[in-house]
């Protein structure tokens, strides 16, 4: 089967016909030769409607999808049309875009593979470079945010990232619902104007459609959910949550220490620092020991613990209802009850 059948199976342009290929082992490329159809008109570039023809340019070269470890290249003598509405112009291609030297075929085959490899391992088994390997990723994610369908958002969640050194953040606004998730935008910084981009993105409709907010507890962001999101129901995620609670546990901690050192006492709670703030099941046994003579004490930091402990039933519920009546009970208590927060 020659490879002149196989492109015109997979990549066939009307239009255009591939003339000749042509092994050049020097250089372990295949260059296939490509020439207009005989009374076929070029596609202006600039409103993409047939036009007449002009002159023609030099030869370029377009690096099409490695065949067999050859480095494909196609050959063409590019057109220059006399367009009414816009003036001389180069043609329009249907295989490449703009003055890329890739193939449109290419680029997709190459960003394929740039989401399983690294760039550069990308690059050097496909014999590229990482600035094109960079380019077809460019161009993939040009696409697909030209030609998305935000549709209707439910759910959604936002969090910072850190990417480079010092304070230097990104805005990721996600979509989490059970049937889609997917990153729907990416900001610069973590400040208001940079989180109200993404609802100015979207518009007030779909803004105000969204139901549920995951986030932190980080201010810029809790001020912007509360503005623009007026229907959803803000909710904090576990992990801050649990953070907030250890941070807090580690000060009463770290304040009664001194107080005992201060007051003459056995400093009982030397070395106790991550005894109280890591999980049971990642204890050592050596940890486990001193968290259980710890426990023995009337200490503030003790009664801390068991209540940061006690509110690990709060991820366990399944009903609302009973989930209400768990944070009512230690933050409302009665009159009596010894689990006060």
């Amino acid at each position: 089967m020659r490879l002149i059948t196989l492109l015109n199976h997979c990549q066939h342009f009307p239009g255009f016909v591939y003339e000749k290929a042509r092994l050049c082992p020097e250089s372990s490329t295949i260059e296939i030769r490509v020439r207009p159809r005989r009374g076929s008109k070029p596609v202006c570039s600039g409103c993409h409607k047939p036009a007449a023809g002009y002159d023609q340019l030099s030869i370029r070269r377009f690096e099409f999808v490695p065949f067999w470890g050859f480095m494909v290249l196609l050959l063409y003598r590019m057109r220059r049309v006399d367009c009414r509405a816009c003036g001389v112009r180069v043609e329009e291609l249907p295989w490449a875009i703009g003055k890329h030297q890739l193939t449109k075929a290419y680029m997709l085959f190459l960003a394929h593979w740039a989401r399983k490899l690294s760039w550069q391992e990308t690059a050097v088994a496909f014999r590229s470079t990482w600035d094109k390997v960079c380019q077809a990723v460019e161009y993939v994610v040009e696409w697909g945010l030209e030609h998305r369908n935000l549709g209707p958002i439910q759910a959604i969640g936002v969090d910072e990232i850190q990417y480079a050194k010092g304070h230097k953040y990104l805005t990721l606004v996600y979509q989490i619902e059970k049937d889609c998730t997917r990153l729907l935008w990416i900001g610069k910084d973590r400040t208001i104007e940079s989180f109200e981009q993404f609802f100015t993105l979207i518009g007030k409709p779909l803004s105000e459609s969204i139901k549920f907010v995951c986030s932190d507890m980080w201010q810029p962001y809790l001020r912007v959910i509360r503005e623009r999101c007026t229907n959803a129901v803000n909710i904090l995620d576990r992990f801050h949550i649990v953070a907030k609670m250890n941070e807090a546990l580690d000060d009463v901690r770290a304040a009664e220490a001194r107080r005992l050192v201060q007051d003459g006492y056995e400093p009982v709670l030397k070395k106790t620092r991550w005894c109280v703030l890591k999980r049971k099941a990642n204890l050592t046994s050596l940890q486990r020991f001193r968290l259980r003579d710890l426990l023995r004490y009337n200490l503030k930091t003790v009664r801390a613990y068991l209540l940061k402990e006690d509110f690990q039933q709060f991820w366990e519920y399944h009903s609302p209802t009973w989930a209400a009546k768990f944070l009512c009970a230690r933050i409302s208590p009665e009159k009596g009850d010894e689990n006060v927060i």
